[in-house]
């Protein structure tokens, strides 16, 4: 049903998947794992696609952080940031993995909203001239089926609790109240994410403030505003992070947390984590540290 109302957009999704499902095909047949690796080891977790959930990032900072082989971490972020409090956990999870590790965050494509929002816990930021970075703010938004409702002859009828319980209806207006209620969240959301990118970046709120009207940014010029620290690709990252924790160079090398489940079950659940997402955020009620062009 949803293939035929909108076959150009579930081809997009399908493709979405399969690319995504074979970019993890490609990097899980150059993993070096723990056991596998030879010399001063620097621990890779990535934090890949929208932001959904958080434990798996968690998990490999944890371990990570408690393994006394690991001299160094570096969390590679291409993601255009996603769901607050998964961002907020990471934040925190890498705030901590700092108290015993130094912490570099390499930034691909795109890391945007939550993905910045990670990454600005770390020791270091280096992205690429052209990552699109930045987009320090919170987005709420949802579809309003009011007049469609009205001219298919449908009438909804509701039972709630209190006046705010069914605040954001897709079949009804936002009350002028209710329009602050949600103002005000946002901004309070918007609050934190400030004062934390501050927090991380040790820089002053205000100055923060001033860049966080949620445009986005590309790496150099993030540099110059003292969003990023330095220019270079993932390899550079790598290097920066060996000499931070004093590591010779040319003598590290970089690992992978091992996974228990298999590659063919890491390709099937990746592309469909990556349809699932993209659909999710057509419907519904969407709110969160998120760059969503065109939206």
């Amino acid at each position: 049903m949803f293939s035929r109302r909108h076959p150009y957009l579930f081809f997009i999704l399908i493709m979405t998947a399969m690319i995504t499902g074979s970019s993890m095909l490609i990097r899980l047949g150059s993993v070096v794992t723990k056991s596998e690796a030879k010399g001063e080891k620097i621990g890779v977790v990535e934090l890949v696609g929208p932001i959904m959930e958080s434990s798996q990032v968690l998990e490999d900072l944890r371990t990570f952080r408690e393994d006394p082989s690991i001299r160094a971490i570096v969390i590679r972020v291409d993601s255009p940031g996603g769901g607050v409090g998964p961002s907020q956990e990471i934040f925190r999870a890498l705030q901590r993995a700092r108290e015993d590790k130094i912490v570099i965050a390499s930034l691909g494509s795109v890391a945007a909203s939550g993905g910045y929002y990670a990454a600005a816990a770390t020791d270091g930021i280096m992205a690429n001239a052209g990552t699109v970075t930045g987009s320090i703010g919170v987005i709420l938004g949802y579809t309003n089926f009011r007049h469609l409702v009205e001219r298919i002859g449908l009438e909804p009828v509701v039972i709630k609790s209190g006046d705010n319980k069914d605040m954001a209806s897709p079949v009804r207006d936002l009350t002028p109240e209710q329009r602050e209620i949600l103002q005000a969240f946002v901004d309070r959301l918007h609050g934190q994410f400030v004062r934390d990118v501050a927090e991380g970046r040790s820089m002053e709120e205000e100055v923060v403030a001033r860049l966080a009207d949620g445009r986005i940014y590309a790496g150099d010029e993030a540099m110059g505003l003292g969003l990023v620290d330095r220019i270079g690709n993932f390899e550079d990252a790598l290097s920066w992070a060996a000499e931070r924790a004093g590591i010779p160079a040319g003598a590290w090398v970089a690992v992978y947390p091992e996974r228990e489940t298999s590659w063919l079950w890491n390709l099937v659940d990746g592309g469909a984590r990556s349809l699932v997402g993209a659909m999710e955020r057509r419907a519904g009620l969407q709110g969160g540290f998120l760059w969503t062009p065109g939206m």
